[in-house]
């Protein structure tokens, strides 16, 4: 089969680089675009007219929408915010009527796979867009973006809205609940084409050719992502909640730490001469140390319900490392809302609220008492070890589709 092309001229699609992108809780590096092939003719005297048809009808679709919904996504969102939830549920539609049709192409022994020039315009990868000859990365395009959709409508839930009964616009519970089902979606599509997808093309296409948007280790650490941030949205339900208590609170910062450091851990180099890389990055690393702030808070919180002078020692030292990880935690966050394409951050509410709220005043005081009843040198030291706790989100489970129906004929080759 031939190799991938990458191009730096994209002048058909939209502009890879706004000057701001409104306001963002949930941070995805704009949206991979598929652009205009003609079916037609590379599978023509292939496949039956009335198959190529409705191929090209159902990716037409998808196109269309994909690149009004990335020309959206790229204005201020706030605005935005009403229309977005029916715009991403209309382009998810698409994409999961397209893929069992696409994926004919692939069926084994299938001689079809290697026959159209599938074209994506790219996002964090330097070169503007990826030409390549197999179905497999046209599937593996498909699935990627289908995560981004749901992590599009988890950004759009989670802004802060008027409710019309005299309070302040705030995210709902129902909201936040509602994102860690979409969160488990995203990271059940991107599991997917790790597991299932990526291995089906060749070595040195997926490891070397592809764009990096779709690095093995980029997969990975966007399904990560949306993990880490699901457990975020439980962590701060049960803040809310007057039943979890603080082994709970403690258990699910630890687990969102360990989220994020795997994140870091899976991410590729990404390139940061347009900006969206670097402010990937930023995120990842603001969300890992706010994360490292509220696990410290909590162990902090229980260590001090010990009775004796090491425990008390110990707590200060960890509520003392979780102030400090929320003030760097705040620079981090504003690095990355000032970093091109630059962005807002709503107000807090949650984990964050929480933190911003009772860290400062916790910390302060605890250490005043516990200095009342030691010395110093005896409560004050290095922040001891975080508990270790077995992740418990897990990507919710995707399998690839049935083929479409138009496959079920004998003959399609005419």
């Amino acid at each position: 089969m031939g190799c991938g092309a990458s191009s730096q001229k994209d002048a058909g699609a939209p502009r890879r680089r706004p000057v701001s992108v409104g306001d963002v809780v949930v941070f995805l590096p704009g949206l991979r675009v598929p652009r205009a092939v003609d079916l037609a003719q590379a599978l023509g005297g292939c496949l039956a007219r009335s198959a190529v048809d409705r191929l090209s009808a159902l990716r037409s679709r998808v196109v269309d929408m994909a690149m009004r919904e990335s020309a959206a996504a790229l204005k201020p969102r706030r605005r935005a915010a009403a229309r977005h939830g029916s715009s991403t549920a209309n382009l998810l539609q698409a994409l999961e009527d397209y893929l069992p049709a696409l994926l004919g192409l692939v069926k084994e022994g299938s001689v079809l796979r290697n026959k159209v020039h599938f074209t994506w315009s790219n996002q964090e990868d330097n070169a503007e867009e990826t030409a390549m000859p197999d179905a497999w990365y046209e599937v593996l395009s498909m699935l990627h973006l289908m995560a981004m959709v749901c992590l599009l409508q988890a950004n759009a839930l989670l802004l802060p809205r008027s409710y019309g009964d005299g309070y302040a616009p705030r995210v709902s519970e129902e909201s936040r609940r509602a994102t860690v089902d979409v969160f488990l979606k995203a990271a059940g599509y991107l599991d997917c084409a790790v597991r299932h997808v990526l291995p089906k093309m060749p070595l040195e296409l997926s490891r070397r050719q592809l764009p990096v948007d779709l690095a093995e280790g980029n997969l990975k650490a966007l399904s990560l992502q949306a993990l880490g941030q699901g457990v975020d949205m439980q962590l701060g339900l049960a803040i809310d909640s007057p039943k979890a208590t603080l082994a709970v609170k403690r258990r699910l910062a630890c687990e969102m730490v360990k989220y994020w450091q795997q994140v870091q851990e899976s991410i590729p180099e990404l390139p940061i001469s347009d900006g969206w890389g670097k402010k990937h990055r930023l995120f990842i690393k603001w969300k890992y140390v706010e994360a490292k702030a509220a696990a410290y808070y909590f162990h902090g919180l229980i260590l001090d319900e010990g009775n004796t002078e090491k425990s008390h020692g110990m707590a200060i030292a960890a509520l003392q490392a979780s102030e400090e990880f929320l003030k760097e935690s705040k620079r981090v966050s504003e690095a990355f809302h000032a970093t091109p394409p630059t962005s807002r951050s709503p107000n807090p509410f949650g984990t964050a609220k929480y933190l911003f709220d009772k860290i400062p005043r916790d910390a302060s005081s605890k250490v005043r008492i516990n200095q009342d009843l030691y010395t110093q040198e005896k409560v004050i030291g290095a922040p001891p070890p975080l508990p270790d706790f077995a992740l418990a989100l897990t990507p919710e489970e995707y399998d690839l589709p049935p083929l479409d129906p138009l496959w079920n004929k004998e003959d399609t080759s005419h």
